[in-house]
């Protein structure tokens, strides 16, 4: 069973791990640099909230989202996120509970609308799971995303009304 909690110091070994296999893949973050340990702890307790995916049967952390602004002022009310799920947890349903966790955590904040800026043309699952929880795409933007080989892909803004 995967239980969803809220992040600590404690868990930035399981998440920075996490989120630097995705770095490395270089198929999904705009990030190029992987984490330390130190600075890991330090991004993820700055977001306005980060979630963990923890597997309850042996306690290891599986994944986890990062929930913070997407801008400031006027457009305050509009949030972003990014989702990490570890590879051999993957096509188990966490990216949905992360996602749903997520946006019931972004209507606490205050937030009403989640945007995802960025989401890679070639990354099917999780278009497929935005399209099924209602998420809007708001069109294309031709090479939006620098692939590791140097090529380019399109990327896909998303949005759904919290």
């Amino acid at each position: 069973m995967i239980e969803i909690r809220k992040y600590t110091s404690a868990d930035a070994e399981g998440m920075v791990d996490i989120w630097n296999d995705i770095v490395r893949d270089g198929l999904a973050f705009p990030q190029d640099e992987e984490l330390t340990l130190a600075k890991g702890n330090e991004f993820f307790l700055a977001q306005s909230f980060t979630g963990i995916a923890v597997d309850t049967e042996n306690g290891r952390i599986v994944g986890g989202y990062i929930l913070h602004p997407n801008n400031i002022g006027r457009c305050g009310h509009i949030c972003n996120a990014s989702y990490a799920v570890a590879k051999n947890y993957r096509g188990r349903g966490i990216g949905e509970q992360l996602v749903k966790d997520c946006m019931k955590q972004a209507s606490a904040l205050g937030f009403r609308i989640l945007q995802f800026n960025a989401v890679v043309k070639t990354n099917s699952a999780a278009l497929k799971l935005y399209a099924r929880l209602g998420f809007t795409q708001l069109g294309v933007i031709p090479g939006g995303f620098r692939l590791k080989d140097g090529s380019y892909e399109d990327i896909i803004p998303h949005y759904i009304l919290l």
